[in-house]
């Protein structure tokens, strides 16, 4: 992925995940596939912890996450579950840490790629929705699935799959709790691309690779129109549009260089 990604790989066993760092991309691997990677309390308070971590590190840009094995997630952990929900406190507590690192994923200055290898399922495509990207291989399975064991999504689904697919999508994949394949995912626009099974990780760095290659600012920008424009008006969100690149242009060093670089037929030096 290029000189500027080439550095030490090191990877770091972390409570139900891995993290490995290479250059400007950091990659999060859901880690217990023998249980399908559950999205349990240990898991996602250690996540908390990691995604804190990687946006206090300026050098990384892009955040990859999946899952090792046959799943990137298949949700959460049944019979930590069952404990939760006899201990009303203890189970609002993990609502309120997965609703964290959702909202911290989203309002992140990094763009974070879902790799979805697999199983894809309850928390595990609330994971997916809060993420800015999503590249799944075609036959990975992916939905919602609460309704098929008497729950009900508690990270997001409700509310994400309705401002990604429509409402009547949404409902429709909810209240079925249909499980649809990566293909059928990307024609309904649930994810960014489908690609078969042997090249799904070909596909991820190849696209990762282009991102890193972009302006950091740009990118942080992109990300910030595109998600706080979602929670206003279309007038109000052409409004913040037309401030904040006004400010974006006339202030940040990377607009200017990227005109210049187009005008000298070069590639641009963005800042880091």
């Amino acid at each position: 992925m290029g000189s500027e990604n080439d550095a030490t790989n090191d990877t770091e066993e972390r409570p139900g995940h891995l993290l490995a760092r290479r250059g400007a991309v950091a990659s999060i691997t859901l880690n217990r596939p023998d249980k399908m990677n559950p999205l349990d309390r240990a898991t996602i308070a250690g996540l908390i912890e990691t995604v804190a971590e990687i946006e206090a590190e300026p050098a990384v840009r892009v955040v990859s996450i999946t899952g090792a094995g046959k799943a990137f997630s298949a949700g959460g952990d049944l019979e930590g579950y069952r404990s939760l929900y006899r201990d009303p406190p203890a189970f609002e507590r993990f609502l309120e840490d997965f609703y964290s690192l959702n909202r911290r994923i989203e309002e992140s200055t990094k763009i974070y790629v879902a790799i979805v290898n697999g199983a894809c399922v309850a928390g595990g495509l609330e994971l997916m929705l809060a993420c800015d990207i999503v590249i799944a291989a075609e036959g990975a399975k992916i939905g919602d699935g609460h309704v098929n064991f008497g729950q009900l999504p508690g990270a997001g689904s409700s509310q994400r799959l309705a401002r990604i697919v429509g409402p009547l999508k949404a409902r429709y994949l909810i209240m079925t709790g249909r499980i649809i394949t990566g293909r059928e995912a990307e024609a309904l626009g649930l994810v960014t691309l489908a690609a078969p099974a042997a090249k799904l990780a070909e596909t991820a760095e190849a696209l990762i690779a282009e991102l890193v290659t972009k302006s950091p600012a740009g990118l942080r920008g992109a990300k910030y129109l595109i998600s706080e424009g979602l929670k206003h008006s279309l007038d109000e969100g052409l409004r913040l549009e037309l401030a904040f690149v006004h400010n974006y242009a006339t202030t940040e060093p990377d607009a200017m260089e990227g005109l210049d670089a187009f005008r000298d037929k070069r590639a641009p030096a963005y800042r880091a």
